[in-house]
């Protein structure tokens, strides 16, 4: 009888959840489970070693301070590293590239803060790419 066998129970660390993180650029999630209770900046970290361990492209590199992640479901805003990846109740996320920032010109002017490639919100970025896709074809 099976009735017997109990699982092991999950302690103060919380509950288990699978998650899908989108690399924009990449072909598609990756999918791993993570503690609801782990913070964001781990859930980067971890998401960053699976892409580069399956040898997925474009090359994204290494450093969790270079990315940040988005709930979709939850607005535009990336997530706090600080934060528990629990705390959005969601189950997908998106991984980006931070965008860079120029440097200031020689003149004392400050430059562009933001490159304009990499401007606004993950959403924008989508959405641009799709219309580049849909009128090249």
């Amino acid at each position: 009888m099976l009735l017997y066998k109990q699982k092991k129970s999950q302690g103060p660390k919380g509950n288990r959840l699978l998650i899908s993180v989108t690399v924009l650029g990449s072909a598609g999630p990756i999918r791993f489970v993570v503690n609801e209770e782990e913070l964001v900046a781990a859930v980067i970290d971890t998401a960053l070693k699976s892409y580069a361990r399956e040898g997925r492209l474009p090359v994204l590199g290494s450093n969790l301070n270079d990315f940040l992640l988005y709930c979709p479901s939850a607005g535009s805003d990336a997530l706090s590293p600080w934060e528990t990846i629990g705390s959005q109740g969601a189950r997908n996320f998106m991984l980006c590239k931070k965008p860079r920032t120029e440097k200031v010109k020689d003149d004392g002017k400050a430059a562009e803060s933001i490159n304009r490639k990499a401007s606004g919100n993950w959403k924008a970025w989508f959405n641009k790419s799709l219309n580049l896709k849909i009128s090249s074809h």
